[in-house]
């Protein structure tokens, strides 16, 4: 390899590290604005009030959630609020990366990624909003119910965001189900028909999964099990149709 070769690689290789450097510091400053702009409205204890309502709403009249660390009043506040920061930012995010990733790719590989980046945050957020708005009520509303009349349910703050995050993070990526397959069936890992006959090991799988991530109650499990049934029927309808529009072009 030549001198002028060699340092036409590296050239190129520091550029990309520039660029990608560039990328990171836009991620981060929008993130940034957005946790500025949580913090100025409606601030960090409104935004854990709205995270904490189905909680509170199940609670006994006049009961509330509790802290038992010293700094907990402020730090988990905080931390809800940069985790909101960066939901509402990752379209920016992601956006980021794929202006990073976007000028070494061929057309084809356009049609391929970003469908898939777009309709996997779509499907995370749908999952998220999913446990929010609807799984979290009734788990909470059991747990209430459930509990002996000897207890006062006093849920600790803390744990509390513990038990949301990895709720929401659980449901997010289920909803990736799709994504999945489109991508199993797009690599040629699997086929369509392949995947159809395993049909009845992948609904096990998935009251088997929502089993374990989810409290012990029929609504929840169910809440988890049938929409992850559902988005695989969908990937299987989807990722046909997803493979001939992002086939490569027949070469003359």
């Amino acid at each position: 390899m030549s001198d002028n070769n060699f340092m036409g690689m590296q050239e190129s290789f520091i550029s990309h590290l520039v660029e990608l450097r560039d990328r990171l510091v836009k991620a981060c400053a929008g993130i940034a604005l957005v946790c500025a702009a949580l913090f100025a409205w409606p601030g960090p204890s409104a935004v854990y009030d709205i995270l904490a309502q189905p909680m509170v709403a199940a609670l006994p009249a006049g009961a509330k959630m509790i802290a038992t660390g010293v700094i907990s009043p402020f730090l988990v506040p905080m931390k809800v609020t940069l985790l909101l920061a960066f939901l509402i930012a990752l379209p920016w995010v992601l956006y980021q990366a794929w202006a990073f990733i976007a000028p070494g790719l061929y057309a084809h590989e356009k049609r391929l990624v970003a469908p898939l980046v777009i309709s996997s945050s779509f499907l995370f957020a749908a999952g998220v909003a999913f446990c929010y708005f609807f799984v979290f009520g009734r788990v909470f509303k059991f747990i209430s119910e459930f509990a002996p009349t000897s207890i006062t349910v006093s849920p600790d703050i803390e744990n509390y965001l513990d038990f949301v995050m990895s709720m929401c993070l659980a449901f997010g990526l289920t909803f990736e189900v799709p994504i999945v397959v489109v991508v199993l069936v797009r690599t040629g890992l699997l086929t369509v028909e392949k995947l159809k006959a395993i049909r009845s090991y992948v609904i096990v799988g998935a009251f088997v999964i929502a089993a374990v991530v989810t409290p012990p109650d029929v609504v929840s499990q169910l809440a988890l099990a049938v929409p992850m049934w559902m988005l695989f029927e969908l990937g299987l309808f989807v990722a046909p149709i997803f493979v001939k529009a992002t086939q490569a072009p027949p070469e003359e």
